[in-house]
């Protein structure tokens, strides 16, 4: 009787903690990023068969889709809101906007990448190379990232690690127009 008494006794005390508990756990917590990966796969070995440009171009805005995936509504309200006042030339509120991002979602990409083409815009490319670092550790195979990382990396007049960088990406979307970009190497080119 006593241990019957003692498993009500607790069942009770959990099922009037719950909502105690769960309020509790922080609202702001940026939750799981979601995961492209096979979504991603699929639209690069589309750019690699694409017949033309064309194609090329609509698969990469439908890989744009998939790293504009937030993980909840206020990261995507923070992204909506960061590329508006981009659009808007407001760059540094955009980039203030794009910090919040990351702060409040370290693990999604896009804010980083968005943070660093902020930077690259306003020239600030010291700061913009470690933000592109960031979010390419997190999705590898980020083509923007890839492409922007290269970008800077010539700014900054680091011309050779700028090549092997955009080969990168041109070896991910053969379409890419920072392909114009690339000077033929010796060692590797014929």
């Amino acid at each position: 009787m006593r241990v019957l008494i003692s498993c009500t006794l607790i069942a009770t005390m959990i099922l009037y903690a719950a909502p105690v508990m769960a309020q509790t756990v922080p609202s702001h917590v940026c939750p799981e990023v979601p995961d492209t990966l096979r979504e991603r796969g699929a639209l690069h070995a589309g750019l690699l068969e694409a017949p033309n440009a064309a194609v090329a171009q609509v698969l990469q805005a439908q890989l744009w889709e998939e790293w504009f995936k937030a993980p909840d509504a206020r990261a995507k309200d923070f992204l909506t809101q960061g590329l508006a006042q981009r659009e808007s030339f407001e760059w540094a509120e955009a980039e203030a906007t794009f910090t919040q991002l990351i702060e409040y979602c370290p693990k999604y990409s896009e804010g980083w990448n968005q943070r660093a083409f902020i930077r690259y815009l306003r020239e600030d490319y010291a700061n913009a190379l470690p933000d592109l670092d960031m979010a390419l550790s997190i999705t590898p195979d980020h083509i923007g990232a890839l492409s922007g990382k290269g970008l800077t990396l010539l700014r900054m007049g680091r011309a050779r690690l700028a090549q092997d960088t955009i080969r990168i990406a041109v070896s991910l979307n053969p379409w890419l127009s920072e392909r114009a970009l690339l000077v033929k190497d010796p060692a590797t080119d014929l």
